[in-house]
């Protein structure tokens, strides 16, 4: 992730990463250094599968959270205001209805910044393809997706 590239989250993205970053901090921290003091009493670390284990553990939630860190200290969070000329346009924390219109199945999104996106729960990215291609419509447009499966259009029924 780039140093300083401003990163969008929700109000609840940025809880849960908040969350994250206190438990990793204040718990999982404890628990490791616990792992490596236990392990390292068992004597030769050479072969010491245990004290091998807890500092690849260790090197992992450090890097989490460096890595989310620097997440919250370039996050910019979605209010959920919106003036008169943005209603009803597609942007950031939009849940949208797209109607497929080869097959006409009807397919709901929640648009969020890559790093909440989440397509098991309907969440994409607003730098995802069929992100790119609705940011900034309107109900009634059509659009078309370059995706890497082809061309898809799809008709935007609602946004909320």
């Amino acid at each position: 992730m780039e140093e300083n590239k401003p990163v969008v989250l929700s109000p609840e993205g940025l809880q849960q990463l908040q969350e994250e970053l206190d438990y990793l901090r204040n718990v999982k921290r404890k628990e490791v250094a616990e792992r490596l003091k236990e392990a390292r009493s068992y004597g030769d670390l050479s072969e010491n599968s245990e004290y091998d284990d807890a500092r690849n553990e260790q090197a992992f939630v450090e890097g989490r959270i460096a890595m989310l860190e620097n997440t919250l200290r370039n996050a910019v969070v979605l209010d959920g205001s919106e003036d008169e000329a943005e209603a009803g346009r597609i942007r950031l924390g939009s849940r949208v209805v797209l109607r497929d219109l080869e097959y006409g199945d009807l397919e709901e999104y929640t648009i969020v910044g890559t790093v909440e996106a989440d397509p098991a729960k309907n969440k994409i990215s607003n730098e995802s393809p069929v992100g790119k291609a609705i940011m900034g419509r309107t109900k009634g447009e059509i659009v078309v997706v370059e995706a890497p499966a082809g061309r898809i259009q799809y008709e935007i029924v609602d946004v909320k």
